[in-house]
């Protein structure tokens, strides 16, 4: 599937903003499940913007505004080839262990009533496990995007049963994590017919002679063609798409808009 994106973040301060920094996880690695064509990052403001690479093997950008400013703009765009390999990551780059991703973060901690949750869930075969985690928080989570926020862990969105992608791949983990499994926190596209205000996320686990496999606790499916992996982490905050710091500038407003398309007899 031939995927377009065209992905935009508006800024605007109520007054001017001095030292602005900006770390952007936003372009995607290409590997044998999606071959990157073409993709751009361009900022609106004067400044520094320097490529890299963090520990986790994801593509960052760095902004470093030149003076104080009123308001800023980050577009992102580009077009990707992507295959349905069932949800199995293949040739990916992978600087860390899987063992690593078995560590909790303050987001992503089982409490006791997740704990409980995955032994529920647990069988002999790690893939129906996990299958089973991911279906049964589909089922029992209600998408509300007044439900919680970026700071919601894992433990308040599972209590209260609503929330986002966020909140539910963060649960996914904790309880993958639980049992044993080691999981990650994936930020990426998901092909819709209508423009989004925020991307989207799902959790990959390891499995012994597969590696790493995709699962979308809030579609309900394994990953897809109609996925695009841009970073991985062990929560949010590691995999975020935009993360920042400022002096000043008063108030904040910001707006996301995200259109993931396929587009028309493109294979």
């Amino acid at each position: 599937m031939r995927i377009r994106v065209d992905y935009t973040t508006d800024y605007d301060y109520a007054l001017p903003a001095s030292s602005v920094v900006q770390l952007l996880r936003v372009e995607p690695h290409g590997h044998e499940d999606q071959t990157v064509l073409r993709w751009r990052v361009d900022v609106d403001a004067d400044g520094a913007l320097r490529r890299s690479t963090d520990m986790f093997g994801n593509v960052t950008h760095s902004f470093y505004a030149d003076h104080p400013i009123e308001r800023l703009k980050v577009t992102v765009g580009g077009e990707v080839d992507t295959i349905d390999t069932g949800g199995v990551v293949r040739g990916a780059h992978e600087p860390l262990p899987p063992i690593l991703y078995l560590r909790s973060t303050e987001l992503s901690t089982a409490d006791a009533a997740i704990a409980a949750f995955a032994e529920e869930h647990r069988r002999v075969d790690p893939l129906d496990t996990l299958h089973g985690l991911m279906l049964a928080i589909y089922q029992r989570a209600d998408f509300d995007t007044q439900a919680t926020g970026t700071g919601t862990d894992a433990a308040t969105a599972f209590a209260q049963g609503s929330g986002v992608c966020q909140d539910f791949t963060h649960i996914f983990c904790a309880a993958a994590r639980k049992l044993g499994h080691p999981a990650r926190y994936v930020s990426g596209h998901f092909v819709h017919p209508e423009t989004q205000p925020a991307g989207h996320a799902w959790a990959e686990a390891y499995v012994d002679d597969l590696g790493w496999v995709g699962f979308d606790a809030t579609h309900g499916i394994g990953a897809s063609e109609r996925h695009i992996r841009v970073a991985v982490g062990l929560d949010y905050l590691d995999a975020a798409p935009v993360r920042g710091a400022r002096r000043g500038g008063g108030d904040e407003t910001m707006r996301v808009a995200v259109a993931a398309h396929e587009l028309s007899g493109q294979q």
